[in-house]
């Protein structure tokens, strides 16, 4: 199957566990997003958001420092037991965090444009809740 990839560079004004934390906690994460979401603090843990429409699985965790998680939508042709790969680093800076961010192997069939939708439906409100 062939699959696309991609990186992504956000800034945030608030400390790398704040940005780990919105990410990790599942009520702060329903917060931000607007949308329930149900996320295991553990390795091997599931965890799914916006309702679902989102499901995977944590792999490595280093709080403060790093996430990588096993991710599947629900969009129309996306096998059902395949999973892409998406990695958070967080990573110190004098006014706050740069968040590292890659979504690996996404099925080329897809035709969502999930680079666009982490922008919309995470950065963008994870900005505006953290800078409250």
């Amino acid at each position: 199957m062939k699959t696309i990839s991609f990186k992504q560079i956000i800034k945030f004004n608030s400390e790398p566990h704040e940005v780990y934390n919105a990410l990790m906690d599942s009520k702060t994460h329903s917060s931000f997003t607007g949308s329930k979401a149900i996320i295991g603090k553990n390795i091997g843990d599931d965890f799914s958001a916006y309702e679902g429409y989102i499901t995977g699985k944590n792999i490595e965790l280093v709080p403060g420092k790093k996430i990588v998680q096993f991710w599947k939508t629900t969009d129309k042709g996306w096998r059902k037991n395949y999973f892409s790969i998406i990695e958070f680093v967080f990573i110190k800076k004098e006014n706050g965090t740069e968040l590292q961010f890659s979504h690996k192997n996404i099925p080329a069939n897809i035709t969502a444009n999930y680079a666009q939708g982490w922008e919309d439906y995470y950065w963008k409100p994870m900005k505006s809740f953290l800078e409250k």
